[in-house]
């Protein structure tokens, strides 16, 4: 199973960014997906993550309101809309995929390089 994440960027408070996650060698349909971040100096966190239907979808407080997570299952794909970004949003962003939704990263049975989002205030 290979994850390949994009759609990082540098963007100025404020501003949007989508990200993407294509996942590709195994059926994507049946398991969950998440979006985790690492920033420099900060322990890894959980983001946003979404059934394998999408019918539930969870996010850290932080992100409440100004994050979306969504899924294609026909085009094997995770989202992240992101908007009103924070300078605090900067970090990578790691999509990963596993059976059941869990808030810690090591749960997950694969997970993609990342992407860059840096936020310049």
């Amino acid at each position: 199973v290979q994850l390949q994440a994009s759609g990082g960027g540098l963007v100025q408070a404020g501003g949007s960014l989508r990200l993407s996650c294509v996942a590709s060698g195994r059926s994507f349909s049946r398991d969950v997906m998440a979006w985790f971040r690492r920033a420099p100096g900060k322990e890894r966190e959980f983001v946003a993550g979404t059934s394998w239907i999408g019918d539930s979808t969870y996010y850290t407080d932080s992100v409440k309101g100004r994050f979306t997570i969504s899924r294609d299952n026909a085009k094997s794909t995770l989202y992240l809309q992101m908007t009103s970004l924070k300078p605090e949003d900067t970090a990578v962003y790691v999509c990963v995929k596993g059976k059941s939704f869990r808030r810690y990263e090591s749960a997950y049975d694969y997970r993609g390089k990342g992407t860059q989002v840096t936020v310049s205030s």
